[in-house]
């Protein structure tokens, strides 16, 4: 896909990727999160992403909700590892009110304590809401263990002791600290002329100050494998396992996305669900992922069933691991495996709000963007060999940290 980037004087890069649509998709996506909180403040790049909604120099909370919603826009925003964006998706007649609205609430934010209060509460009732779903509190749990020991392991979220000690002087620090200008984006693809969305874009955020420290990043160690089982109050047991993998930048990255996605990603036709789910018929919901990040990387299967069902499943997971690892792919199977998994990028690029976040991460981890095509190539370049290589290091069950949620005993 087409687009141009230009670099401001402070080191935002400006991202133009042109579409005929009448719908406009923008972002603004900066490389920090909880990764790069301090000791003891977990969950603070979450909480001003929270925050920064609240009040401005110029706007009230109202104001800024409504800045957009009111012309049918669509605005949010989220938190991850390594990055925080703000996206929104508009009727191409209002990219002027959302690049000013992006500038106000990134730069401009004022962090009242009476808002912080009110939002520490709302942050509250959210960890207390994801602690009720087993499935999704297992991920933080089993992530904290992966990363033991380095700001990796923290909680999106944070810890309810955490958020409760946030101060002003915390947010305002970690703003001043990460949200560095020559690791911001601000992309928008939509029905605009190239100088035309550069003018705009300077308008609007040449004039930000620069602001680059360096990024100080601490590599995670790779512990032991442990097996680690919690009783709680559930109906059904919940269980994860995986290792740390390939970052980003390694050349067998995309060896293991086409590997996970044959193993147990999307579609009903992966190895897990077919030979899990309906051959056995043991779980309803099993799946593999597979998560790059800049210095790292996260292999998983996570699979929820009945608490006697377990043993069982767990079992027929390595089973099909050792399958694979003692009989790899055949230059058919990986060309079946490869089809379907570009057929799925293919179609990705349909959901735009994504494709342009994608571009604007891809911009900000490698300087540039791969097309398609560039995407493709790198897909089918992958051998039988090299699959081969990867399933025998990462489907070890001896190498694999293995995490269950259990039902309590009666």
């Amino acid at each position: 896909m087409e687009y141009n980037v230009h670099t401001l004087p402070n080191g935002i890069r400006l991202l133009h990727v042109p579409s005929a649509s009448t719908i406009s998709h923008a972002c603004i996506i900066i490389n920090t999160g909880s990764r790069d909180e301090p000791e003891g403040k977990a969950g603070l790049a979450h909480f001003i992403e929270h925050l920064i909604f609240k009040r401005t120099e110029k706007r009230s909370t109202n104001q800024i909700l409504n800045r957009l919603e009111s012309v049918g826009a669509d605005l949010n925003a989220y938190t991850t590892k390594e990055y925080t964006c703000v996206h929104a998706s508009f009727l191409n007649p209002y990219l002027d009110r959302t690049l000013d609205l992006f500038n106000d609430i990134i730069f401009h934010s004022t962090f009242p304590e009476e808002e912080m209060d009110k939002e520490k509460s709302v942050i509250l009732d959210e960890i207390a809401s994801y602690l009720d779903q087993p499935e999704e509190a297992i991920n933080d749990d089993f992530e904290d263990m992966l990363f033991a020991g380095n700001a990796l392991g923290n909680n999106i979220l944070g810890t309810t002791e955490s958020v409760r000690h946030f101060t002003r002087k915390d947010v305002i620090d970690f703003r001043r600290a990460n949200y560095r200008t020559n690791e911001i984006v601000v992309a928008v693809l939509g029905n605009y002329s190239l100088n035309g969305f550069f003018k705009k874009g300077s308008k609007y955020f040449a004039d930000v100050e620069e602001n680059a420290p360096s990024l100080h990043r601490t590599r995670p160690a790779v512990l032991n494998p442990t097996n680690t089982t919690i009783y709680k109050p559930i109906m059904q047991s919940h269980c994860i396992l995986g290792k740390q993998t390939y970052s980003t930048y390694d050349e067998q990255k995309a060896g293991l996305m086409l590997l996970n996605n044959y193993f147990g990603g999307n579609g009903m036709s992966s190895v897990l669900n077919l030979q899990i789910r309906e051959k056995y018929g043991i779980a309803y919901t099993i799946e593999s992922n597979f998560s790059p990040l800049s210095d790292s990387g996260i292999f998983s299967v996570y699979f929820g069933t009945d608490k006697e069902k377990h043993t069982r499943a767990l079992s027929l997971i390595f089973k099909e691991m050792k399958r694979l690892v003692d009989n790899p792919l055949n230059q058919l199977q990986l060309q079946k495996a490869k089809n379907k998994f570009i057929g799925q990028i293919a179609l990705s690029e349909e959901n735009r709000i994504g494709l342009i976040i994608s571009m604007a991460k891809s911009l900000i981890d490698h300087n540039k963007i791969d097309s398609l095509e560039q995407v493709f190539e790198k897909i089918n370049k992958v051998t039988t060999k090299e699959i081969a290589e990867i399933a025998d290091e990462v489907l070890n069950p001896e190498e694999l940290n293995v995490f269950t949620f259990s039902p309590i005993l009666e």
